[in-house]
């Protein structure tokens, strides 16, 4: 079917296509439910012996062109050609009552409007007649007289906010700040409006200058007394005179402060006057100019009526004289190109739809692996933990299979094997032994991480018995007094420890125990608390830090996670350092960044970060590359053989 874009319409005529969705609304009035129940009834009217039968109709346009391609597809051949037929010739039916429909009610409407308006132009017209004899029209059209008012008006009103700024002025200055200020502008008070008065004295003499130059005098006389005073007694005759000239010149400055006063005084009770009498002109003012805009503005508003009707009016008026619609509106817009072909059967290729689903179901698991991807914010490697957080990576501790009792991971022994896990110590201790030199090394160290189960324990633990090795005496104590492991770690029992020491008072010493390892001392955790936070925060945890580090090289804490309990951010503070651990493919980084910040916003000072059960067999983990390099010494030594 080709369909015309635009009919050939005489000037003024309603009946028109819209033109930026033209094809759109053509193709879905083919499809609409009135040309297909139009169709149906008209294959059924001429073949009475066939049946309604569902009939899918698909409308497609050919690039660039007008040209409309319907396609039917239903179960009976015959009955599909005679539909499709039918449709098209229902469409063309439809759009010849569409344009009649138009073409019948262009007149009768037009007419009806013109009525309408040549009412609404007389009752204007009267209206604006009504107006103009009973005000002054000369008065609000002059826009030179208006502009003279408003100018008038404007000048007024800055004198009065001029005038008002000064009175409120000097109702808060003091005499003395009066005459300070007059001196600053050698006399001539400035006003808001750049002008300004003058104040003078009796005499042709300004008041505030020989008040300044007495005030000044008297300064001097004052100081020269003082001076005198160091080597004369009081009623000395130079004293005694000095007192008189001092006494007759602040008699002379109380003068001068009472004329100032009074000038003063005299000043605002006719700032006060002439306030007044320019409120009066301002109000005055406003409601003549707001009398005349009124007015001017109903003139404009019924001015302007009268226009748009009488605009209106003659363009409807000068359609009707050339308005032919019936005569001058092409007969047809829609004509069939090609009639209703044959029906064939439909071969719709099945792999291709396969194919499509195919290509569909990859592409949603590919977006959804991305979403997943996207969500878990999980550390794998090195370089993603460099790229989450801006803080030093201290060291990297590798992935290391359950040995001990538990199910746990043994700590470190002097004839370890694990090679590349004693080796990743090490490195963590280099770490913390050259972070600076002298006094400034930090030797209170707190061990703590985001949540339960990274490995801060283990850590805190092998890092003391690492650091014990090097004949420094290593004092580890168990914060966490909820779930503390260490004492079982390192076989010893939990009571006495930390907790009786900071709630009971026991001696520190008392309750640290050796371990089996030389040089390194536990603390327990002790007894269980309920007010462990408020403990952290008092003086005694602040004695007892102290205390231990003065004896021992080097003091560890082994804490609660940070996001678990507040314990952690109120002991940090107390510490030289805290190490942060993080657990590979275990801890989030948004948590982890939480627990950061949390220790930041407490002072806590963050050493750095240590990465936690990383994967060996990940490139950037570098001890594992070298595995062989520990073959050539023997599984079991010395223990100086395994620190070597």
């Amino acid at each position: 079917m080709i369909v015309s874009v635009k009919l050939n319409l005489a000037e003024g005529s309603a009946y028109t296509e819209e033109l930026s969705n033209f094809l759109g609304t053509q193709a879905s009035l083919m499809q609409s439910g009135v040309v297909i129940n139009r169709a149906h009834k008209r294959v059924v009217a001429q073949r009475p012996e066939w049946t309604m039968q569902p009939v899918v109709l698909k409308v497609t346009v050919l690039p660039k062109t007008t040209i409309f391609v319907l396609q039917a597809t239903g179960a009976d051949a015959a009955y599909t050609q005679g539909f499709l037929q039918a449709a098209m010739e229902e469409y063309t039916a439809l759009k010849k009552e569409m344009r009649t429909q138009t073409s019948d009610t262009t007149v009768a409407g037009l007419t009806e409007e013109v009525m309408r308006l040549e009412k609404e132009l007389r009752k204007a017209d009267e209206e604006l007649l009504t107006f103009q004899s009973t005000n002054s029209v000369v008065l609000f059209q002059d826009q030179g007289n208006n502009n003279s008012a408003a100018n008038y008006l404007a000048a007024l009103n800055a004198r009065l906010a001029t005038q008002k700024s000064e009175y409120e002025l000097l109702q808060l200055l003091t005499v003395d700040q009066n005459l300070d200020r007059q001196q600053g502008t050698d006399g001539a008070t400035p006003l808001a409006n750049g002008s300004s008065y003058r104040s003078a004295a009796a005499g042709g003499e300004r008041a505030d200058a020989d008040y300044f130059k007495a005030k000044q005098q008297l300064l001097l006389l004052e100081a020269e007394q003082q001076e005198l005073g160091r080597y004369l007694r009081t009623n000395h005759p130079k004293m005694v005179a000095m007192s008189e000239d001092i006494a007759r010149r602040e008699h002379l400055l109380k003068i001068f402060r009472l004329q100032s006063a009074e000038q003063l005084e005299s000043r605002k009770a006719s700032l006060a006057l002439e306030i007044q009498n320019l409120e009066k002109d301002v109000k005055e003012w406003d409601g003549k100019m707001l009398g005349i805009q009124v007015k001017s503005a109903e003139f404009q508003r019924l001015k302007g009526n009268a226009q748009r009707i009488q605009s209106l009016y003659d363009r409807l008026l000068a359609t009707m004289q050339t308005l032919d619609v019936k005569k001058e509106i092409s007969p047809e817009s829609v004509t069939i190109m090609e009639p209703a072909a044959r029906a064939l059967r439909d071969k719709s290729d099945l792999s291709k739809r396969q194919q499509l689903g195919a290509l569909v179901g990859l592409g949603l698991g590919v977006l959804l692996l991305l979403f997943i991807d996207r969500m878990d914010d999980r550390m794998l490697s090195y370089s993603e933990l460099k790229d989450a957080f801006d803080e030093e990576v201290l060291g990297q501790i590798p992935r290391e299979k359950s040995r001990g009792p538990g199910r746990q991971v043994a700590l470190l022994g002097p004839t370890d094997d694990r090679h590349g896990f004693v080796e990743a110590y090490r490195n963590l201790r280099s770490s913390l032994v050259y972070m600076a030199a002298g006094p400034a090394r930090p030797r209170i160290l707190l061990v703590t991480s985001s949540v339960p189960n990274e490995g801060k324990s283990l850590t805190a633990a092998n890092l003391a018995i690492t650091m014990a090795s090097t004949d420094s005496r290593v004092l580890l104590v168990d914060t966490d007094s909820r779930k503390g492991t260490l004492h079982e770690r390192f076989q010893v029992p939990a009571k006495p420890g930390l907790m009786e020491v900071l709630s009971q008072g026991l001696n520190w010493e008392g309750v640290v125990q050796p371990t089996k390892v030389p040089n390194l001392f536990l603390m327990p955790q002790g007894g269980f608390a309920h007010n462990a936070s408020e403990l952290y925060i008092s003086g005694v945890t602040k004695s007892f830090l102290q205390a231990a580090s003065a004896k021992y090289d080097y003091v560890i804490l082994d804490t609660v996670p940070v996001m678990a309990a507040d314990d952690v951010t109120s002991l940090a503070p107390h510490a030289d350092g805290v190490l942060f651990v993080i657990r590979a493919e275990f801890t989030s980084a948004r948590l982890a960044q939480a627990a950061l910040d949390s220790l930041y916003q407490r002072q806590a000072h963050v050493l750095g970060l240590v990465f936690n059960a990383a994967r060996p067999s990940y490139e950037e983990y570098y001890y594992y590359r070298y595995q062989g390099y520990y073959k050539k010494y023997p599984a079991a030594g010395s223990a100086a053989r395994a620190e070597g």
